[in-house]
């Protein structure tokens, strides 16, 4: 479960209900489109503060930052009960909306026609791909932080499982508490990241999100097949950022995926799966760095 600094957005920037054609969505907003605007897919029980100490550097780098809280994710509603709508076909199409609303409602440019870069963070990942596959031409780039080829890790896996058993004979609080019961003594109460003074916030979190999507969610990260080949065919710059470690897709294969797509690459020393949160100041300016580069 990723830990963000703080659920506070900083200062400047504007948490608000985007409404879309399919729907209103949670996000945060902040900064202004000098050089472009980028939307953040958060990952597999994460959020839009996933993202949240990336906004100020990335602002200051010229550009506009939207993170989203996908159907179903924390303030973001969506069925409890059902999967359907949680599709990774559905979520692309939420995607494909999400950049209408802002192009024409807050967008920069006021323009339809606007072209995004596009970021998601691990299972968010998977989503902008498959959204990137249905309308390449609505992006000028794509970034995959933590995100790799296909299904995620054997051992990754079974923790999912894990999880999506539970879902099925407990509530969402009582599979918090067991969450709680299970972390490593590491992550007890009193040793929270920075900013964080007590469980309230990510509890909070958790409650929020759907089961279904996280059963839906969790399917797609065991079964997703390999579609890179799909994405090097576009010649779309895709840039393949990382930490140094990762258990969820094992940095060697987030290589070799970097170098079937012919993709810029960045590891991001002394972070692990979500170098968004881990090491935010140097994924800001690697992130700029690479759409910078794009012109």
């Amino acid at each position: 479960m990723s830990r963000p600094f703080t659920f506070v957005p900083p200062s400047g920037a504007r948490a608000y209900r985007l409404g879309t054609a399919r729907g209103e969505f949670a996000v945060i907003d902040a900064g202004s489109p000098a050089k472009g605007t980028v939307l953040l897919l958060p990952g597999f029980t994460g959020s839009k503060e996933d993202f949240i100490s990336l906004h100020e550097p990335l602002a200051a780098a010229g550009y506009r930052t939207v993170a989203v809280d996908g159907r179903g994710q924390y303030e973001s509603p969506g069925p409890r009960d059902d999967e359907t709508p949680y599709a990774q076909g559905e979520l692309a199409q939420d995607v494909l909306a999400q950049l209408d609303a802002l192009a024409d409602g807050h967008g920069a440019s006021g323009s339809s026609q606007e072209r995004f870069h596009l970021l998601g963070h691990s299972f968010g990942g998977q989503v902008a791909r498959a959204a990137v596959l249905r309308a390449p031409a609505r992006f000028r780039s794509l970034t995959m932080v933590s995100s790799g080829p296909a299904e995620i890790s054997p051992g990754q896996q079974q923790r999912v499982k894990l999880l999506r058993d539970a879902l099925t004979v407990m509530d969402m609080a009582q599979v918090w508490e067991a969450i709680r019961a299970l972390d490593p003594p590491e992550d007890a109460e009193g040793e929270l990241d920075a900013g964080l003074d007590d469980q309230q916030d990510l509890r909070r979190r958790w409650l929020g999100n759907s089961p279904a999507q996280l059963a839906a969610a969790g399917r797609q990260l065991c079964e997703e097949p390999d579609r890179v080949a799909e994405l090097a065919a576009l010649r779309l710059p895709v840039h393949v950022l990382s930490g140094e470690s990762d258990d969820t897709w094992p940095v060697p294969l987030l290589d070799d995926m970097a170098v079937r797509l012919e993709a810029h690459r960045t590891i991001i020393h002394g972070a692990e799966h979500s170098p968004n949160a881990d090491r935010p100041l140097e994924t800001a300016e690697a992130l700029a760095a690479f759409w910078d580069g794009l012109g």
